[in-house]
């Protein structure tokens, strides 16, 4: 099965609270599960890491065969694709344990970068995630 994810990763301040959140649909584009978490103080890079982070933990758990990953971030999406080196020490542990998720895993992988305004709904979870003070380890 193939799952399409939308993460997105907020900071209020940068570096400011933050927090993370995502959605993952069916093909059919049925919601299969939607999370929040807050991270505390961090960037913003570091909270769209930790969303990433948080939807490989969840998808590895479901029969999914193929991930499809939207994100806002562009930084993170041509680091992820190898356009951008990973230079910051704090984001390369991040990229790193990011690698050896998706090294583990049993589904193909792919990133692609979107518009705000094709993200307001992980968006809305980030802020969600920030709001709610709900400590998630991740």
């Amino acid at each position: 099965m193939t799952i399409t994810a939308y993460t997105d990763g907020a900071s209020r301040g940068n570096p400011g609270e933050s927090g993370y959140g995502f959605l993952l649909r069916d093909e059919q584009g049925t919601v299969l599960h939607t999370e929040y978490g807050y991270l505390g103080q961090a960037t913003n890079n570091i909270a769209e890491y930790r969303a990433l982070i948080a939807c490989l933990h969840k998808v590895r758990g479901m029969n999914c065969t193929r991930l499809v990953v939207h994100s806002d971030s562009e930084l993170m999406v041509r680091q992820m694709n190898g356009s951008y080196r990973v230079k910051d020490p704090n984001l390369r542990k991040l990229y790193q344990e990011v690698r050896l998720l998706l090294h583990a895993a049993a589904f193909t992988f792919e990133i692609s970068h979107v518009e705000r305004e094709m993200n307001k709904e992980a968006d809305r979870l980030a802020n969600e995630g920030i709001d709610s003070k709900h400590t998630v380890a991740v």
